[in-house]
């Protein structure tokens, strides 16, 4: 028990530390491809501590609920996860946080948040089915939900179900809301909905949002870590490495390619859904 608070603190503390730098990596290696001088790494946090000092304009007093529910319910998730939590309340919680923006973008009624918010929600159409494919492949693996009993296993998911982690790696891009699909919001200077979800969130309010999006990354990196760790510490090691691969990966994919439509967004993730999750789950089932 005490070990569980010890971990459920360490993620509220460190988390946004943590996320904050993958942000500065990300933006600093996206220049150095771009070829470009480009930002500090700590410029992520400057820009928070800027949006903290600026005037908050609000639309309405039930946006301001709606963002804060959004970054409790992804803290809440997180400390879920590393707390050794169940992972499907894990993913229902996350799931519970993605509504909550939307819902902020939809009650400022302005119509590039109502856009935006509309197009997260086919985001979500597309990676929700493969989180919780992610569950249960855990469960076919290992024979329990529990975060705590999957890291203490006796081999590494990833042997069982390494079409889940494709699936899933795949699903990320969607979910960080990286090129090609970065469709209800965007962090690059080519989205044509201005800034789409977060259009009219200003001030301390996309401050928390941003912070929010920090715990978000670092409990999507400790779920693909899950793939690689188990009762062996040094499996930990590896688990970090593969986690800052796949980061840069995600990295070099959001700069290679262009935005797609939705409809290849929908096609393209519930195809790779279909072949690595359930093709991986068809073959646990016939040689159980």
């Amino acid at each position: 028990m005490i070990m569980t608070v010890i971990k459920v603190v360490l993620y509220i503390l460190l988390a946004p530390i943590l996320g904050g730098l993958m942000e500065g990596v990300d933006r600093v290696v996206s220049a150095r491809m771009q070829r470009r001088q480009g930002p500090p790494l700590f410029q992520p946090f400057y820009d928070v501590y800027k949006l903290l000092a600026k005037q908050t304009t609000v639309v309405n007093s039930i946006q301001v609920l709606f963002v804060i529910a959004y970054t409790i319910f992804t803290i809440f998730t997180g400390a879920l996860f590393f707390g050794g939590g169940d992972m499907l309340l894990v993913f229902f919680a996350l799931s519970m946080s993605e509504v909550m923006m939307v819902l902020a973008a939809y009650s400022t009624n302005g119509p590039y948040s109502a856009l935006g918010a509309n197009r997260e929600l086919l985001q979500m159409m597309c990676y929700e089915p493969m989180i919780l494919l992610v569950a249960i492949g855990f469960y076919e693996a290992n024979g329990s939900f529990m975060v705590n009993d999957l890291i203490h296993a006796a081999n590494p998911a990833i042997i069982k179900i390494p079409g889940m982690l494709i699936g899933f790696l795949f699903i990320l891009t969607i979910k960080f809301r990286k090129s090609p699909f970065d469709m209800s919001t965007s962090h690059h200077a080519h989205q044509e909905m201005v800034k789409g979800l977060t259009s009219d969130i200003s001030g301390t309010n996309l401050a928390f949002y941003e912070i929010a999006e920090w715990y978000d990354e670092v409990l999507m990196m400790g779920i693909v870590a899950m793939f690689f760790i188990y009762n062996n510490p040094i499996s930990i090691v590896w688990a970090v490495i593969a986690c800052i691969i796949f980061y840069l990966m995600e990295t070099l994919i959001d700069n290679i390619f262009p935005r797609v439509k939705y409809m290849a967004m929908l096609v393209s993730s519930w195809v790779v859904i279909l072949v690595t999750a359930g093709t991986n789950l068809l073959i646990l089932s016939v040689i159980k």
